[in-house]
């Protein structure tokens, strides 16, 4: 078979005919479908790139010798950087198990206190944010012990009747 021409070699009859042997070699030294069918791409590319100044005496030699280099390319380039799970990397940071938790209690305080007034807010953070007491908590938003309580009372009712629809 005539691989050469005026031009360079013809990656094209190269292809046709010595693809097969090229798939075999990255499969057998990846071992992933998906890996060497991108090696053999990658071989065929380089051959295509090179091919004004490559001589193809032993086609089959070079193009061997070719994917078993991308091959073991790839294999340097996954074990050098091991592909992680984004989903992975969030699991092992510190405090991940409570990120959701903390996203969800954050999503409930927002509604709980959709449409309250400010005072009302300032109240519930005090009391139960703080742990002051109804005396204390009075004093602070300046309102009475009974209209602190009153407002609390019905910031819990209100969130309740929420929470159940």
């Amino acid at each position: 078979m005539n691989v050469t021409n005026t031009e360079g070699i013809d990656v094209a009859a190269l292809y046709r005919r010595y693809a097969p042997m090229v798939m075999r070699r990255c499969r057998e030294l990846l071992r992933n479908e998906e890996a060497a069918a991108d090696a053999m791409q990658e071989t065929f590319l380089k051959v295509l790139r090179a091919q004004h100044g490559l001589r193809a005496d032993y086609p089959s030699s070079l193009l061997y010798r070719i994917a078993t280099n991308v091959s073991l390319n790839a294999m340097r380039s996954v074990s050098r950087r091991r592909e992680v799970d984004s989903v992975e990397i969030l699991e092992t940071l510190p405090g991940a198990d409570a990120m959701e938790t903390r996203m969800l209690d954050t999503m409930l305080v927002e509604q709980v206190f959709a449409g309250v007034k400010d005072s009302t807010r300032r109240a519930a953070e005090i009391h139960y944010r703080d742990g002051a007491t109804l005396e204390e908590t009075a004093e602070n938003v300046g309102m009475s012990v009974s209209g602190v309580r009153k407002r609390l009372d019905g910031l819990r009712r209100q969130s309740l009747t929420r929470m159940a629809s």
